[in-house]
């Protein structure tokens, strides 16, 4: 695709779009993708020598057009799915995205731990990418024959017109809590940008609601048909479930008769997560004896719930880093953990600041000890985040360590006799932002380094 709206990823020739988006504005950088090799610059005012200059009212409705008008035609064959929610995307995708390769068809996954077609194509910048690098992407998986493509849709991209353009065979909601309220200032806009995504979905389409979520009904599409699950009343409802040899066991009503499946995923929340998978499989017609061999044998994605056996105790690394997922996670531990819960936190920079003082009492409440550290500070002093989370904080079980890796370390030479620490924020990332510079740092990496050193 010849048409940029980075300035760095222009090549000789190439078409440059000026686009005023929320920090930066694509004019400030025309010059610089000049002189990489633009010839046309299509902007909102201005005229340069030497390029071809078109000029239009707005360059960002001029991008979208183009890519739709350009690309429709090629990727119209592939089925998408999208879902959004504040938590259980990634796990709900990548699940989707191994299902249905297991049942044969060709597929592609676009989230929060990359770009996949078989195995990874490349790391993404944003859970959704930019409007013109998803239409590469979904160009790229039809130029590949893929059949499904799963993505996930985050508020941000519904909000910025990410996705527009684009029509969904299947729409899946999970859930909403409080989270970046920072971007979208309340709650209230929050759940009308996850919203748009389900007036996506095409007219012959589908969309699978969580009922459990008291929010469902604020965003629900009543032109569609609408398939719900959950533990409340719905089309395919979660009747129990029960921990077994580190399984989940659940029996799930599906046409007035109870199923049972097992799956590796520990969690009444990953029972949500993995209920998509069922439907749609069993909306595709898949026996379900099939289903329930496919669902015992689907794995988390990297970075959620990611273990590591340390004598005889474990060491949990997960990608939790909002106060519903921090709860999640250790209500999830504690209903099979034998030993102490340790629990490692830390919140984000630049970013809803109201949860930070969730997040710390939610752990401290659900934890036997936390040791409370670094996340990505980004540009923000990481001393005034560790203020925001301890504030007003009455319970005293927890320590600071400023340092994640000496916060991990610490935490590893804490627990012993069948205990666990979870280590939660990051998951798959591999780096931390400090003062803007991206740093390598792998939660995971770090655990496995300090364990070869002392064991």
């Amino acid at each position: 695709m010849n048409i940029k709206t980075n300035s760095k990823q222009v090549n000789k020739g190439d078409t440059f779009i000026a686009i005023k988006g929320i920090s930066r504005d694509g004019h400030d950088y025309i010059e610089d993708a000049i002189k990489n090799g633009a010839t046309t610059i299509i902007c909102e005012h201005g005229m340069y020598n030497g390029v071809n200059t078109i000029v239009v009212n707005d360059t960002y409705k001029y991008l979208r057009e183009y890519l739709y008008t350009t690309y429709s035609d090629k990727i119209s064959k592939l089925h998408l799915i999208g879902m959004t929610g504040t938590n259980g995307k990634t796990t709900t995708c990548y699940l989707l995205y191994q299902a249905l390769k297991k049942i044969g068809k060709k597929c592609a996954y676009i989230g929060t731990i990359g770009f996949y077609i078989d195995e990874k194509v490349k790391e993404l910048d944003n859970t959704t990418p930019e409007i013109q690098d998803m239409y590469d992407m979904l160009v790229t998986c039809a130029d590949q024959n893929c059949e499904y493509v799963i993505m996930e849709v985050s508020s941000h991209a519904l909000s910025l017109g990410r996705v527009d353009g684009l029509s969904f065979d299947y729409t899946i909601f999970s859930n909403l809590t409080d989270d970046h309220l920072d971007f979208h200032k309340t709650f209230e806009n929050y759940v009308k940008a996850k919203s748009k995504l389900f007036k996506k979905t095409k007219s012959n389409g589908k969309s699978i609601i969580n009922v459990d979520d008291p929010n469902y009904t604020k965003i629900i599409n009543n032109n569609v048909k609408n398939i719900t699950f959950g533990f409340n009343k719905s089309d395919y409802q979660i009747i129990d479930y029960k921990y077994e040899n580190y399984n989940t066991i659940f029996n799930v009503l599906i046409e007035n008769k109870k199923e049972e499946f097992k799956t590796k995923l520990l969690g009444k929340y990953n029972i949500h997560n993995m209920m998509s998978v069922i439907i749609i499989l069993n909306e595709l017609k898949i026996n379900l004896d099939e289903i329930k061999q496919i669902v015992s044998e689907l794995k988390f994605p990297q970075g959620r719930l990611d273990t590591i056996k340390y004598k005889d105790s474990l060491i949990i690394v997960d990608y939790a880093h909002t106060p519903d997922a921090v709860e999640n996670v250790i209500k999830c531990v504690k209903e099979y953990a034998l030993g102490k819960i340790y629990t490692i936190v830390g919140c984000g920079g630049n970013r809803e600041k109201t949860k930070r003082p969730k997040m710390a009492k939610i752990a401290t409440d659900l934890s036997d000890y936390v040791i409370i550290t670094n996340d990505n500070p980004r540009f923000e002093d990481p001393k005034e985040i560790i203020n925001d989370m301890i504030e007003g904080l009455d319970n005293k079980n927890y320590e600071i360590v400023m340092d994640r890796k000496e916060a991990i370390q610490k935490g590893i030479d804490l627990i012993n006799n069948k205990d666990v620490l979870l280590i939660l924020g990051k998951g798959h990332e591999d780096y931390q932002i400090i003062n803007g510079v991206k740093y390598h740092h792998d939660d995971k990496e770090c655990v496995k380094e300090y364990i070869d050193k002392v064991m």
